[in-house]
């Protein structure tokens, strides 16, 4: 699970504009970008060196980069997210990915694929099959995740409530453990011992990020943290209150590898 390495893009002053089926008032700009501020600190100082793109008024959604690309092994794929006013979002990152990658594969049509979807279980990639995944697009993956040495793991999670992406209800933690809500669980097949189960009310937790040797946590959610700690994971609390008013969590503000 070592991450030397995440990109980000600062969220624009049209933060407000991008998609949310979320009933929690729009976001505060200013405050967005002190929490973005605050993620970022808590990359770095987990060990992880951070590019900052510059915002991006044509893309409100654009901050959210996971959403645009995703590492397979030695190889960036550049995404086809599948609400169409974020279809260019993958080219404006293509860049910033060239410098660490050489080798950069695409998802075409008729496929549509979210990063939000693809969860990087070691030698397993969970891919979600979901509101905006389709299997098309998660197919193209599963391909490509096989050439890098990969066991490609399709889960629909269509019927799951709360569950835009994949990830929006788990988390993979390293050594082989997960975090997920109870409704993803069963989907996931594997050991209970296995799986920690967000507490009733802290659902939305369970997108969680493990960067080395610490697990950024949304900020607000004591019993996740509690039970991390038990199972001997030091976690760190973030605040992304703001993103999550744009059907954000922490996952989806950083390109990790």
């Amino acid at each position: 699970m070592r991450v030397a390495h995440a990109i980000v893009r600062l969220p624009s002053s049209a933060l407000a504009d991008g998609i949310t089926s979320a009933s929690l008032g729009a976001p505060a700009y200013a405050d967005a970008c002190r929490q973005h501020a605050a993620y970022c600190d808590a990359l770095r100082q987990s060990g992880a060196s951070v590019t900052v793109l510059d915002a991006d008024l044509r893309h409100p959604d654009a901050h959210f980069v996971e959403d645009a690309a995703v590492v397979v092994g030695s190889t960036a794929v550049l995404t086809r997210p599948g609400a169409p006013a974020r279809r260019d979002e993958p080219q404006t990152i293509r860049d910033a990915i060239s410098v660490s990658f050489s080798r950069i594969e695409q998802i075409v049509a008729p496929g549509t694929l979210d990063g939000g979807d693809v969860c990087d279980a070691g030698d397993r990639l969970f891919i979600g099959i979901s509101q905006r995944t389709n299997r098309s697009g998660a197919e193209q993956l599963a391909r490509i995740a096989r050439g890098a040495g990969k066991t490609p793991v399709l889960v629909d999670v269509r019927d799951v409530a709360g569950a835009l992406h994949l990830k929006s209800a788990m988390s993979y933690l390293g050594d082989g453990n997960f975090v997920a809500t109870a409704a993803i669980a069963p989907l996931l097949r594997e050991p209970p011992e296995r799986v920690c189960i967000v507490a009733p009310g802290e659902e939305y937790a369970a997108n969680c990020v493990r960067i080395n040797a610490v697990v950024l946590v949304a900020a607000g959610y004591p019993h996740l943290r509690t039970a991390l700690a038990g199972a001997g994971y030091a976690s760190v609390p973030v605040d992304v209150s703001e993103f999550r008013k744009m059907d954000g969590g922490l996952s989806c503000l950083s390109l990790r590898f």
